[in-house]
């Protein structure tokens, strides 16, 4: 498995919900928005051509399309059944 240089880990709770940014092993910051990331990346001299390469950016908990605090499935099912 490669170790790209960015990695954005799990949505984090918050108004609005947001992701820590990694680059090179170090936190640089939240992102809450996939612009976020890419500004991040550029901050630090990076060009980021393809946000689905796994050996550019690596995704925690979702993919660049998560954004929102996925439900635990109990509390989903918990959910389902009082609609």
């Amino acid at each position: 498995m490669s170790h790209p240089r960015i990695m954005v880990l799990g949505v984090q709770p918050g108004t609005p919900p947001f992701r820590i940014v990694e680059i090179d092993g170090q936190v640089v910051g939240e992102a809450k928005t996939l612009t976020d990331v890419l500004q991040a990346a550029a901050a630090f001299g990076i060009t980021v051509h393809d946000l689905d390469d796994p050996d550019t950016v690596r995704w925690v908990g979702g993919d660049k399309l998560t954004w929102t605090v996925r439900p635990f499935p109990r509390e989903q099912r918990e959910r389902d059944e009082r609609a």
